[in-house]
Formats: C-alpha cells, sequence, structure tokens
C-alpha cells in the first residue's frame, strides 16, 4: 500500500502531502527495511521530496488565490441568474390549486462531509505547503543518525572535534544534544541527483510579496502567511545541515559558498527588525555558523563586514533563546579568529574581545559563557593584531579576575 502510494502518478496537491507523509512514514520504517533494499528505498524518498520542493508555493497561493476568487464570481452569477428566472415564472393565482409539499428526503451523509467546510483551492494550497514543511524537515532528520553505535561516541568523544560536535549539535529548543551529523553515501548521492541543495537554497527566500499581500487581505487565507514563514526556516535549517555534511564541490565551490553568505547576510540585514522574528533568527545564525564554519576550515574569505557582524551579535545576544546566543557568540569566535591573521584589524579585534569578554562574565547560561570563552580563545591565539589587542583590553587580568566566578558557575 505504501509503495503504490508513493508511485502513484497523482498529482494533486493533496496526493503530493499523502505521499510525503508515507515516504516519511517508510524513513521511520527503514531500520526494518533489507539492506538491498535501502539504497532504492532513499532514493525514492528523496525523489518526492525534489517533487514536492519543485514546486512554487508563491505562485500556487496567487493562482489559488485568483482560482477561488473567479470561482466565487460565477457562482454569484450564476445564482443571479437562477434566482431571476424563477421569479419570472411565479404565477400570482389566488385560484391556483396548491400543490402539496413533498416530503423530505434525508440526504446521505458522506465522510467528505466531516472535513472542515474549507473551500478546495485553500485546501490544496495548505496541502502543498504543510507537504513541503514536511518534507524540508524530513530531509533534516535524514541528515542526523539517531542511533550512532557505541564505537561511533567513543571515537567522537576522543578526538578534537568533540566539542565542535558538542556547539553543533546543541538544540535551541530542548536545550538537548541531538545525535551526531553523518551522511551515508546512498543519502548523499540521491542529495545530489536531485538537486536537493539547489531546491532548499531557493526555499530560504522571503515568501513571495505578491502572494503575501493576497492572503493578508482574507481572514481565512492569513494563516498561510505564517506557514510560508515556516518553510523559510525551516530550509535554513536545512542548509545548516547541507552545508555541515556535503563537500564543498557539491555545494557549488568556493564561488558559490561566498554567493551564499552574500544572500543570508541580505536576507539578515534586509528587514531591520529582524530581532522580533525569534525562529527566523534562530534560524539563519544556525545557517550563517555552519556556512562560516565551513568556509574558516577551507580559507575561503568571508563576506560578512565587521559592522554587520557586530550588529548581529548586538542583536543576539539579548535574545531569549539560548540558541540563537550560542550561534552568535560562535560565529564572532570564527570570524575574530581570521582576522587575527590579518593587519589592519586592531580596533575590531578590541570591539570583538570586548564583546566576547562581557558576555563569558555577564551571561546567566553556562554553555553560552562557554562558548564565549571558547571564541576568546580562538581569536587571540595567535597574530600579532590579536595580541596588541589583547593588551590593550586587559584581557588575561580581567579572565583572572573573574575566575572565581567561572568556578562558581
Amino acid at each position: 500500500v505504501l509503495e503504490s502510494a508513493m508511485l502513484s502518478p497523482i498529482n494533486s496537491m493533496e496526493y503530493l502531502l499523502l505521499k510525503t507523509l508515507v515516504a516519511g512514514t517508510i524513513w521511520n520504517l527503514k531500520d526494518i527495511i533489507p539492506c538491498k533494499s535501502q539504497a532504492e528505498i532513499i532514493n525514492a524518498i528523496l525523489k518526492i521530496l525534489s517533487e514536492v520542493l519543485e514546486m512554487d508555493a508563491g505562485e500556487t497561493v496567487i493562482q489559488m488565490k485568483e482560482a477561488e476568487t473567479q470561482r466565487l464570481k460565477t457562482l454569484a452569477e450564476t445564482e443571479e441568474i437562477v434566482k431571476n428566472a424563477n421569479g419570472a415564472d411565479l404565477i400570482e393565482d389566488d385560484e391556483m390549486e396548491e400543490i402539496p409539499h413533498k416530503k423530505k428526503v434525508r440526504r446521505k451523509t458522506f465522510a467528505s462531509d466531516l472535513l472542515p467546510p474549507t473551500e478546495k483551492e485553500l485546501r490544496e494550497t495548505i496541502a502543498l505547503l504543510t507537504a513541503q514543511q514536511t518534507a524540508l524537515e524530513l530531509i533534516v532528520n535524514m541528515c542526523c543518525s539517531e542511533d550512532p553505535s557505541d564505537d561511533e561516541w567513543e571515537e567522537l568523544s576522543s578526538s578534537d572535534e568533540s566539542d565542535m560536535f558538542m556547539e553543533n549539535s546543541f538544540s535551541e529548543c530542548s536545550g538537548q544534544l541531538l545525535s551526531p551529523l553523518c551522511l551515508s553515501h546512498e543519502i548523499h548521492t540521491a542529495l545530489t541527483n536531485y538537486l536537493i541543495p539547489k531546491k532548499i537554497f531557493e526555499k530560504t527566500a522571503f515568501p513571495n510579496s505578491i502572494a503575501v499581500d493576497l492572503c493578508s487581505r482574507n481572514p481565512t487565507w492569513k494563516p498561510l502567511i505564517r506557514k510560508m514563514n515556516t518553510i523559510q526556516c525551516r530550509a535554513l535549517m536545512c542548509l545548516q545541515s547541507l552545508v555541515s555534511l556535503l563537500d564543498m564541490d557539491h555545494l557549488g565551490g568556493a564561488p558559490a559558498l561566498q554567493t551564499l553568505a552574500q544572500h543570508l547576510s541580505q536576507l539578515l540585514f534586509s528587514q531591520p527588525d529582524f530581532a522580533k522574528h525569534a525562529d527566523f533568527l534562530e534560524a539563519i545564525s544556525s545557517a550563517l555558523r555552519a556556512l562560516l564554519q565551513t568556509m574558516a576550515s577551507k580559507n575561503i574569505s568571508q563576506c560578512l563586514a565587521p559592522d554587520q557582524l557586530m550588529t548581529l551579535c548586538k542583536v543576539g545576544i539579548h535574545s531569549s533563546n539560548v540558541g540563537v546566543r550560542v550561534n552568535v557568540v560562535s560565529i564572532l569566535g570564527i570570524t575574530g579568529s581570521i582576522l587575527a591573521k590579518e593587519d589592519g584589524t586592531l580596533e575590531t579585534l578590541k570591539s570583538i574581545g570586548c564583546f566576547l569578554l562581557e558576555v563569558a562574565t555577564k551571561d546567566p547560561s553556562l554553555v553560552v559563557a562557554g562558548e564565549a570563552l571558547d571564541a576568546l580563545f580562538d581569536v587571540f591565539a595567535d597574530g600579532k593584531e590579536a595580541e596588541r589587542a589583547s593588551i590593550q583590553i586587559k584581557l588575561l587580568s580581567t579572565l583572572k579576575e573573574f575566575q572565581p566566578v567561572f568556578k562558581m558557575k
């Protein structure tokens, strides 16, 4: 039954949602699927997700809203014609023999009658948006191993990358640690074959402004704005996973990563009130952190200007979300460690150092304070400019002064 649902050629949006849910169900059952069929199953799942993400949700909203408007207009015109026709046929004759009323026949009840009386265009559009959100969430799950073996955990905990894993796997919402990110050969191949990274990148853009405007004018369509924003946030979280896992060549090389950095920067600073959108800030800071880390590891020059960097960090550090604060501190550490090796960066390094010191000594979260300390060590570990900056901000003496506070935490 599941296989027939996945392979069905029916392409209505409600059926796309069904196929996406079936794909998710099969992924959850992957452990009982024979090994020889794993590659085929993964390929089938990602083919469905690719088809779902291929659709332009914004254009669909516009088309469906126009279709609804036209249908309601036609319906109103038809009702008016029928009403006029009935009025013309009325016979006002008092002597006319009264025709007895026919006995009412009870209409059969169908399963569809139990569903909310939502118009079909709205129902189809909601189905597509739900399918796309589900597809993006499923891709994130596919990038995360749920049951790492004891050997994997032992190898991870004994490696130099264990600290990096602890940072990357911190779950902002629940405060729990996720399993280590991994990507099997089958998933890696299917992701690239179906151009999943490209389609996810496209979903990170802001929702279609015309679609948002149309929805905002109609109370029944207005909730779709939030759904479109949620898809953008899920795409950014997907992007974080893919940037951390895929080879640079599969991401398009250094030019593509620089373009992506510019894209994320434009998304972030194109709306001055980005601090008010908690979900968006969490998602984009996570994606930006992963991207900058990847670029730094490949010695790719970064495109985030120092003033933009400090703006993001000053806003993000006041977020009530621990994950956002961890992200902005980590971003500052990554960028600062690169600037420390360049000339003419003294003032910027001093600003970074003072900011990180304040976070390390005043943030109530031990996780955030620890991240700030790690960032300080990364930024001021090497480089002439870093050494000069550390002396001028009295880094060593300040850390010694607050050592008892750190021990208490």
